[in-house]
């Protein structure tokens, strides 16, 4: 399918006051060092409550990929492999040439998934800590199946508006001015990184003050517009969410659903217009609203199992979901 346009047209209506304070960061650059391991061994403690459950549930997706590991081979070749099996031809007759074999390359490892997870202030408490111990476990399972993993989190630097609203504020408050808040978008570990080299990163979720407000719209097309460039044929754009975008400072001198109509077209574009598969996942609301795919779950102790098992069943299906 042929993107029919870029998805930073869609924002021709969704109206952006100032966008200078706004960030990317890698998460080893929220904190110090010493702090960032302090938080790591916090989500560790937290993960042996989980680790039988996530673990069983972990490895029954990597037994279920690896089951598709059964190795096939091309036969027949001039170069690769020796094929030893067969070697007794060319005892019988020394003019027959030696027969190479590769191994083909398999479909599901040429595969990204991201995780984009939700900071928002509502997400603190359980249903960050569960995020953080899902995302940590998924990736080590991923990365053992040459699967690549990102993992992303969006949120904003402050309440209130910051900065953003301080210079709103100098120009006069002119109305509807868009969104009105500084943007902090956050790299736990790229696609491109191990687990062991980020899995100090993914501690500090839990960081004290870290979670603001949450501009669904924008985190999702900057999550998709990293996931276009990658190389991998499949990709998989997961969302872990606990309802609507909120942000105080941009609803209250914008319409009520300016924050979800940005969303819902985001989505959409992505849905239709792309062959980037995204599915989300709600924590204690129903994001269906906004996502074709979308799952709810009542208790955040389900996440693990829902996470494991939406990715399973995309793994099995052989074509894309429309």
């Amino acid at each position: 399918m042929i993107q029919k346009k870029n998805i930073n047209e869609l924002n021709i209506d969704y109206k952006i006051f100032i966008n200078k304070f706004d960030e990317i960061i890698k998460a080893e650059n929220l904190e110090k060092i010493d702090e960032a391991l302090k938080l790591r061994k916090t989500l560790d403690q937290q993960l042996v409550g989980f680790q039988d459950v996530i673990t069983k549930l972990a490895n029954k997706l990597q037994r279920q990929l690896l089951a598709k590991q059964n190795r096939s081979w091309d036969f027949d070749l001039e170069e690769g492999l020796l094929d030893s099996s067969k070697l007794p031809r060319i005892i019988m007759n020394p003019y027959n040439s030696l027969s190479f074999k590769k191994e083909k390359d398999l479909d599901f490892k040429d595969t990204i998934v991201t995780l984009l997870i939700d900071n928002s202030g509502s997400m603190r408490g359980r249903p960050i800590t569960i995020a953080a111990i899902c995302a940590d476990i998924l990736s080590r399972t991923l990365e053992r199946c040459s699967v690549k993993v990102e993992i992303l989190g969006f949120t904003t630097k402050n309440w209130k508006g910051g900065q953003s609203r301080e210079y709103w504020n100098k120009q006069g408050k002119p109305k509807t001015p868009g969104r009105l808040n500084d943007l902090r978008h956050i790299i736990y570990k790229s696609a491109d990184a191990q687990w062991r080299q980020a899995k100090n990163n993914l501690g500090l979720m839990l960081k004290e003050g870290l979670l603001k407000e949450n501009i669904d719209g924008e985190a999702i097309s900057w999550a998709f517009n990293r996931i276009k460039k990658r190389k991998e044929e499949r990709k998989i754009l997961m969302v872990i969410s606990d309802g609507a975008p909120v942000d105080d400072s941009t609803l209250s001198v914008n319409s009520g659903d300016f924050l979800e109509k940005h969303l819902k077209k985001i989505v959409k574009f992505i849905e239709e217009k792309t062959e980037i598969e995204i599915l989300a996942i709600g924590i204690g609301h129903d994001v269906s609203r906004y996502y074709n795919r979308a799952i709810k779950i009542s208790d955040v102790n389900e996440l693990g199992d829902v996470m494991i098992s939406q990715l399973s069943s995309l793994f099995d299906k052989k074509n894309k979901l429309n």
